[in-house]
């Protein structure tokens, strides 16, 4: 028995101590060291593009060399359960399309009343009727309620103009809407109330005498 052992001892021995199983296991041997510590490297650089912490790399680099050459690969494993989710690129591209999306939220007109989405081309808003804009009466371009002049002709609008033009909610009231259309043509064609005649009266003067009596 004890023959046997010694045989086997011995064939073990040659086997290793031929120079082709040396080099093999001296080139395994740097293989491994070399993932190691390409594996904190790998740490060390991933985790610079995933936090502004400059302390934090260096940390990620000395987990994975903590575990010794043969035990790396559980500190990659480790590494990779506790690094942060997202890069610090992805982060910013991130937090310009949320931008970029909330921009174009914000260019979308809506009703100050009813908060509906409307046309920048509209004077009125058709659910709640609140002025949204104004004609300048002397190029006849849209103009914003609160302008106090026109952007396309620079007329000087009045105050009287303006206040005749606020928003309401149930849009413009008669008297303002009548009082602005005279305002605008001037006053022409406007006859006061006295001298307007009721249909089937003459329009010839009347005799103060009475009926013509007839021939």
């Amino acid at each position: 028995m004890q023959e046997i052992l010694d045989t086997i001892g011995d064939t073990i021995g040659g086997f290793f101590d031929n120079p082709i199983v040396e080099f093999s296991i001296q080139a395994l041997a740097v293989y491994i060291v070399i993932l190691w510590l390409a594996s904190a490297y790998w740490a060390f650089r991933d985790m610079q593009q995933r936090s502004d912490n400059p302390v934090m790399p260096y940390l990620a680099a000395a987990l994975i060399v903590l575990f010794t050459p043969i035990l790396f690969v559980f500190g990659v494993i480790v590494y990779r359960i506790v690094r942060p989710h997202e890069k610090i690129g992805e982060v910013y591209e991130r937090n310009l399309a949320e931008e970029a999306l909330l921009a174009e939220v914000e260019t979308i007109r809506t009703c100050p009343s009813c908060s509906r989405r409307v046309h920048d081309e509209w004077i009125i808003c058709p659910t709640c009727r609140t002025r949204l804009n104004r004609v300048c009466a002397n190029c006849g371009r849209l103009v914003g309620l609160d302008w106090s002049l026109c952007a396309w002709c620079g007329r000087d609008f009045e105050r009287a103009d303006i206040a005749a033009l606020e928003p309401i909610s149930g849009g413009l009231q008669p008297d303002r809407l009548e009082a602005t259309t005279a305002t605008r043509s001037g006053g022409r064609g406007a006859r006061p109330a006295s001298s307007r005649q009721t249909p089937g009266s003459s329009s010839g003067p009347r005799s103060a005498s009475g009926p013509v009596p007839e021939p």
